[in-house]
């Protein structure tokens, strides 16, 4: 018995890899939407803990999406801290006074989408097909 494999041509897997995105992203809306009212308002209030609590949210189901679509841990690991570090690391400038609670969070979802794509670029084979 043979099987025959079709390759797919670049298109379908630059719309393939395009889709995984919009997957993503969709899933971390769906997250800030769906977790967010969970949390305490009061913790919301300060801009530090609101980044925090918004970067958790659009994790957890992005984890959750990933790991429904069977991505390997590691990926999955990759993905979130690509999420999640943006954030952490800009705590520092906004307790210094250098950045704003909406720069902190403009600055976060800014560094967050672009350090997303360079994962999946970088890991091309998880996503790529």
């Amino acid at each position: 018995m043979t099987t025959t494999e079709t390759t797919r041509t670049t298109t379908r897997k630059l719309a393939r890899f395009t889709g995984h995105y919009a997957e993503m992203v969709a899933a971390m809306i769906i997250g800030m939407v769906a977790l967010g009212p969970l949390w305490p308002s009061a913790w919301l209030e300060r801009a530090d803990v609101g980044a925090l609590v918004m970067a958790t949210d659009m994790t957890v189901a992005m984890v959750l999406a990933m790991a429904l679509r069977r991505h390997a841990w590691p990926r999955i690991a990759e993905m979130a801290a690509a999420m999640y570090l943006p954030f952490v690391a800009l705590l520092v400038p906004y307790w210094l006074g250098a950045l704003s609670g909406t720069a902190l969070m403009v600055a976060g979802h800014v560094l967050m989408f672009p350090l997303m794509l360079a994962a999946m670029v970088w890991r091309r084979a998880e996503y790529w097909h």
